[in-house]
């Protein structure tokens, strides 16, 4: 194995991120050592020393590691506020319109305890707080990345996501099991309404694990 992969080969490992932004960023850094090689070579420097050089210059891989992997905690973490600025509205948004064309009012439905209610508007409200919070992070992200360290943005902006994730799982949870203790059917009361109920559920959990990605990434920073 050469230098220049042996080097490449530990910087992988301390990495932790998405797959493509995780090839990318190898790649763009064996151009770089490559490049520096040839110039070390074509200084009459042997192969071996011209690699060695050039890894030298590149720098010391627990310190390249912790920029990179910022940079592959904010990549993860763009993604994961966009899911969540979109996904939670529209979700909320087709389930009230399959609700409305394929089941009608509510006033079909018997009354629902007074405690059922908070839940409900909970829930409302959250989704409509979930992509405010998802908007503040990605405007602080673009606003700091030029303001502040890769890795103290990662870990701030990480903070907010999982609090917008966390809320968006809490509300979905509490009206799942609030709607079920009451009566079930609620859940499903169209086969639209229902196969939207799954999907919801299925995006929040989703968004969680993604959440967890972003804390991992920040984990990987500080080891």
């Amino acid at each position: 194995m050469t230098v220049i992969e042996a080097y490449l080969g530990e910087l992988r490992t301390r990495l932790d991120g998405p797959v493509t932004a995780k090839r990318d960023l190898l790649r763009e850094a064996r151009d770089g050592l490559n490049d520096a090689a040839d110039a070390y070579r074509e200084g009459g420097w042997s192969e071996h020393d011209a690699q060695r050089r050039a890894v030298e210059d590149f720098g010391p891989v627990h310190l390249i590691a912790r920029d990179y992997q910022a940079e592959l905690g904010m990549h993860s973490g763009t993604r994961t506020l966009w899911k969540l600025i979109l996904g939670v509205p529209m979700m909320q948004i087709a389930w009230e319109l399959a609700r409305k064309w394929t089941f009608g009012d509510w006033s079909q439905l018997a009354p629902t305890p007074g405690w059922y209610r908070y839940i409900a508007q909970f829930t409302h409200g959250s989704v409509f707080i979930v992509p405010v919070l998802g908007v503040l992070a990605l405007v602080c992200m673009r606003w700091l990345s030029r303001r502040m360290d890769g890795v103290k943005l990662v870990k701030s902006i990480s903070v907010l996501i999982g609090e917008a994730v966390g809320l968006n799982l809490l509300s979905v949870a509490l009206l799942v099991i609030a709607t079920g203790l009451i009566d079930a059917s609620r859940l499903f009361l169209s086969v639209p309404c229902g196969i939207l109920m799954v999907l919801w559920v299925v995006l929040s959990v989703r968004l969680a694990l993604l959440a967890r990605r972003s804390w991992r990434s920040c984990a990987t920073i500080v080891a």
